[in-house]
């Protein structure tokens, strides 16, 4: 019998516009009145909806010009991940980074407790502050190499990794490609409520870092009990001797970190957006050309590199904002709204909350990509939060936890499906290891919900 295969993403997201269109033709169409709150966000009105009478349905064909429309409504976001993608791109041509992390590595790796605490720590760093997944494949043998060394396995070095990236994506204290989308969406001030996040972030570390660490040493002490102790370590997997850090590479991430402070400091007292962050992405990208002495025609390739590497990502962006201009066009989307916010009513606000986390992360099984989801969701949710009594801080919080915590569960998410073919870990196996630790998050994500409802998180 043939195994099911999950379609491409862009193939789910276009299903989802064409159900999208179909429900304008079955659902009651309706509204809520709306007003401008004290901090000029506009937001639904419990208790005020009505269904329309005399409203128009879409045209059958809106399934297709909805697209190039939502990628024209989208384009500030599409241009800017372009523009990071490409300033990335130059980052890495000048090596520091790969530098920077097999030197972490390598020295953490003399010592097993450090090579745990310090390598989740490094790689939720990464995720939570510029977005990075992808850009760790290529330390996936140094993990091997240092983790088999020190008589771990397989298991172990990538439960570091994606454990690590999975906690960083999902408590993000500054991340562009999610939670400044989201909060863009929700009408929420840019970085805000990074100090609750903060706290989430090192919570979640710490139960993560406790999760591999108590596999590890089972690991150490009894080898087969190791979940992969039957498949063989590739004899390739070793560590790199040529991870040499210079002063050189020190000054570029030094540039780096500077150019991310300056960001978090405008967003929050300048009120930039878009805009202003990926022109200080361009001009880091000009000054890391000439600081690393890259050769200006190298630099340019690189920087469309990178640029065309999120070309997936701004289209799944595109498609996802399709889906909500249809619904808009056909104006159920206030019907949704209404719809979903009565059983939660009824549970109270923290309840709500706690249901929004659950909700994102089964749809991440069918939107892997942070940003579509955002696209997809947000409008949906951010209304809904009026509704419950949640504010829309909160349903930020819970997209952001349920997109990216489940980012390491979901064999629809592709970065992780080529991590464990790269470890040879079969996914079924996987899931035993990392289910567990999903299981403990969800937890700890149930409760800094319901404290944030409580505690008025905004």
């Amino acid at each position: 019998m043939a195994r099911f295969r999950v379609p491409h993403t862009l193939i789910l997201l276009f299903s989802m516009i064409l159900i999208a269109l179909a429900l304008t033709y079955v659902l009651p169409q309706g509204q809520f009145e709306r007003e401008t709150n004290a901090d000029g966000r506009e937001q639904v009105v419990a208790g005020t909806f009505k269904v329309l009478t005399d409203a128009e349905r879409p045209n059958p064909l809106s399934v297709f010009t909805a697209i190039p429309k939502g990628l024209g409504e989208a384009q500030d976001i599409i241009m800017f991940l372009f523009i990071i993608g490409g300033s990335f791109g130059v980052l890495r041509a000048t090596g520091a980074i790969d530098a920077l992390l097999g030197f972490l590595l390598d020295f953490l790796g003399q010592r097993s407790w450090l090579l745990i605490g310090g390598g989740i720590f490094i790689f939720s760093a990464g995720s939570s502050t510029i977005g990075m997944a992808e850009e760790y494949i290529p330390f996936v043998p140094i993990l091997l190499a240092l983790a088999i060394g020190l008589g771990f396995d397989a298991v172990t070095a990538i439960g570091i990794l994606c454990i690590g990236y999975g906690v960083g994506y999902g408590s993000a204290v500054f991340n562009p490609f999610t939670v400044l989308i989201a909060q863009r969406v929700a009408e929420v001030t840019p970085a805000s409520g990074m100090g609750f996040r903060l706290v989430l972030w090192v919570v979640l570390m710490a139960v993560g870092i406790h999760h591999v660490w108590k596999y590890a040493q089972k690991v150490k002490a009894d080898p087969k009990s190791s979940l992969v102790a039957d498949v063989e370590p590739d004899p390739q997997w070793k560590v790199a001797g040529d991870t040499q850090f210079t002063s050189k590479d020190g000054l570029i991430v030094g540039l780096v970190v500077v150019a991310i402070a300056v960001i978090v400091y405008g967003l929050k007292f300048w009120h930039w957006y878009v805009v202003e962050m990926g022109g200080v992405f361009f001009g880091l990208a000009v000054v890391l050309t000439f600081l690393a002495r890259l050769n200006m025609d190298e630099a340019a390739k690189e920087f469309c590199i990178g640029a065309a590497e999120l070309t997936t990502t701004a289209l799944l962006i595109g498609f996802a904002r399709a889906i909500l201009i249809i619904l808009e066009e056909g104006q159920v989307i206030d019907t949704i709204v209404h719809g979903v916010s009565l059983p939660l009513q009824s549970a109270g606000a923290q309840l709500a909350a706690v249901g929004m986390l659950f909700f994102q992360s089964l749809l991440n099984l069918f939107i892997p990509s942070g940003s579509g989801q955002a696209y997809v969701t947000m409008p949906v949710m951010a209304p809904l939060g009026d509704l419950v009594g949640v504010h829309r801080q909160v349903a930020v919080l819970a997209y952001q936890m349920g997109d990216g915590l489940t980012n390491i569960l979901v064999p629809t998410n592709a970065v992780l499906i080529g991590i464990l073919t790269m470890a040879r870990i079969p996914y079924e196996r996987w899931l035993r290891f990392i289910f567990p630790f999903m299981v403990k998050a969800w937890i700890v994500c149930s409760v800094a919900l319901a404290v944030a409802v409580m505690i008025g998180y905004q």
